[in-house]
């Protein structure tokens, strides 16, 4: 399994984002994708995950109500929609996947990670 994440940038506060997390080599409703954020010094943090199966979604409690998950499985590729972005949102933001696990919420659930991709808030 391989997957490539991309869509990260500078935006202002309040701006919006999409990241994007294409998939090769399983089909998304086999696995588990996630994505996570990691600041330097700090550990990598689940900030959402799509289920495999019926495709069941998760975020943490810091991007409820502002970040949507979804997945397009004709072009396997899973998306993270920001809204509402704010500083604290800054980050290495990574996609990850697990064909042990039905979810992907912390890191040790993962088997496959892409590379990340910048994502910087601006106030």
């Amino acid at each position: 399994v391989q997957l490539q994440a991309s869509g990260g940038g500078l935006v202002k506060v309040r701006e919006s984002l999409r990241l994007s997390c294409a998939v090769s080599g399983a089909t998304l409703d086999s696995i588990a994708i996630g994505w996570f954020r990691q600041v330097p010094g700090e550990q990598r943090e689940g900030v959402s995950c799509i289920s495999s199966g019926d495709g069941t979604t998760h975020y943490a409690d810091s991007v409820k109500g502002r970040f949507t998950i979804s997945r397009d499985n004709a072009k396997s590729t899973v998306y993270l929609q920001m809204n509402s972005l704010k500083p604290e949102d800054t980050g290495v933001y990574y996609c990850a996947a697990s064909s042990r696990f039905t979810t992907v919420v912390v890191t040790t659930m993962a088997d496959y990670w892409g590379q990340g991709t910048q994502v910087t808030v601006s106030s």
